[in-house]
């Protein structure tokens, strides 16, 4: 009975995977980043780096440009979302909730932090936290 409850919530974390998948979006490129010149092309740089996979060059890139834009949620969110492609599923949590105090009232930038910290509690096994950030992620106004 046992096995069969945990087959079960097996399922059902698999389930709300593939359906986070598909509702995290892709990096934000439609949307400006920063005003300042410096900021968009140290992002450029970053997901460039990115695409030619260059991850470690991508990050430093990104902690340049939060050098001279602290509060920047775009960036930090950006940073949350390669520390999760690293497998750096805390400091991915960390800097989604660093990316949340900064969005203001961005509804779609604070959903889309509280799905990269569901999918950072995910992988590190923390399932309860994980349905939570996903709930906090579906309520209007999070």
């Amino acid at each position: 009975m046992r096995k069969m409850h945990r087959v079960v919530v097996f399922a059902m974390i698999v389930t709300l995977l593939a359906g986070c998948a598909g509702m995290l979006p892709s990096a934000p490129e439609d949307r400006p980043v920063s005003d300042n010149n410096a900021v968009v092309a140290l992002m450029d740089s970053a997901r460039t780096d990115v695409a030619g996979g260059k991850p470690d060059a991508a990050v430093a890139s990104l902690e340049r440009a939060l050098r001279i834009e602290p509060r920047n949620p775009r960036l930090w969110q950006e940073l949350a979302r390669l520390r999760l492609q690293q497998g750096q599923y805390q400091q991915a949590e960390g800097m989604a909730t660093r990316s949340n105090s900064w969005a203001g009232d961005d509804k779609a930038l604070r959903a889309e932090n509280w799905r990269l910290i569901g999918e950072a509690r995910l992988r590190r096994g923390d399932h309860q936290g994980a349905q939570a950030a996903f709930d906090k992620a579906a309520t209007p106004g999070n």
